[in-house]
């Protein structure tokens, strides 16, 4: 029987302060311009220096709460960070950690080139792709008009992008200091995220593909209008499954839990619980924008919020489409994409 969550660390680390989780491992917390206000960082012995895991969004007060943590030794340096992926409040400051303190970056090739085609705004990896998907499934035009306003965020959280990195492969492990980590990588929320485990300490740092209270945003990208990024989100958290049911997880928000079974369980269950909902909605033709209550039943306010919103109803929808429980309709008349049941 799958154990329930159990929460060892009752304690958050303040800014610019660490706690110890496993030996040689510590935590971080970082603040973020949105609801979802903090990420969380992990600092690793590495012999007689450190390697960071993510890097906090792009912003003064994240710079000083890394140069406060990273002073507090001044015999030890940062030797690399390694990037789990690369949205804003994991990759934003690798490129100042490289120029301060010489610390390469380590991360996937799908989410290095991303990341650059995203902050450089290319073809369908730039706003006005996203607002024409969007409209294309219903999205209304004062929301769009919100979303045009917003321009390139991603910029403001990634200014820079390191010119260079050492890239990394799903199983490859990984030594830092006395431990090696594996690299499990997942799909579904990015393009190749790189979560770490080590089998000596029993301990899984996952970035955002597995989270103890929310669920990982999962949503389809222009350029892949017809995909299903929630079966492989799916599938990828499925694996997690072989991982001893007593793993010390790290997440990128929320607090270090164990019961990866259990949380994993859970994930499966609410989505699967999400696309009934949407099955019965769309007794009748219904369109992404006008099923967003339906799958998040709570208002969805901000530009940010509406972005994700839409790109995880998308997501639903064409996995549902993909599973022959729905089909896709083009209404001619207003060119939007809805959805119903056979």
């Amino acid at each position: 029987m799958n154990s329930p969550l159990d929460f060892p660390h009752a304690d958050l680390p303040k800014l610019g302060h660490t706690i110890p989780v496993a030996d040689g491992l510590a935590w971080l917390r970082m603040p973020l311009p949105f609801a979802l206000d903090h990420i969380n960082l992990w600092l690793l012995d590495d012999d007689d220096g450190y390697t960071a895991v993510d890097t906090g969004f792009a912003s003064d007060a994240v710079k000083g709460a890394w140069d406060q943590i990273l002073g507090v030794d001044t015999r030890r340096q940062l030797k690399r960070s390694i990037v789990t992926h690369g949205h804003p409040d994991h990759l934003g400051l690798a490129w100042w950690l490289e120029e301060k303190y010489q610390a390469p970056m380590w991360m996937t090739q799908g989410d290095y080139t991303v990341a650059h085609l995203v902050n450089a705004q290319v073809g369908g990896y730039g706003v006005p792709a996203m607002l024409d998907f969007f409209q294309r499934h219903g999205l209304d035009d004062d929301r769009l008009a919100a979303l045009d306003k917003r321009g390139n965020s991603y910029k403001t959280g990634v200014p820079k992008i390191p010119g260079a990195y050492r890239r990394i492969f799903d199983r490859q492990l990984i030594r830092i200091g006395k431990h090696d980590w594996r690299v499990i990588m997942g799909f579904g929320h990015a393009a190749e995220h790189a979560s770490l485990y080590c089998e000596t300490l029993n301990v899984l740092i996952a970035g955002d593909m597995l989270l103890p209270r929310i669920s990982t945003n999962v949503g389809v990208n222009p350029v892949n209008p017809d995909d299903d990024p929630l079966q492989w989100f799916l599938d990828a958290t499925a694996a997690y499954r072989d991982l001893p049911t007593d793993t010390l997880v790290l997440p990128s928000h929320g607090r270090p839990f164990r019961g990866i079974h259990e949380r994993v369980d859970q994930l499966h269950a609410h989505h699967a619980e999400r696309c009934a909902l949407l099955i019965k909605a769309c007794a009748t033709p219904k369109h992404a924008a006008e099923l967003i209550p339906v799958l998040f039943e709570r208002d969805i306010g901000d530009a940010h919020q509406v972005m994700f919103a839409m790109g995880e109803a998308i997501a639903h929808l064409n996995h549902l489409m993909h599973a022959k429980r729905l089909r896709r309709l083009l209404d001619a008349a207003d060119g939007v994409i809805r959805f119903v049941t056979f």
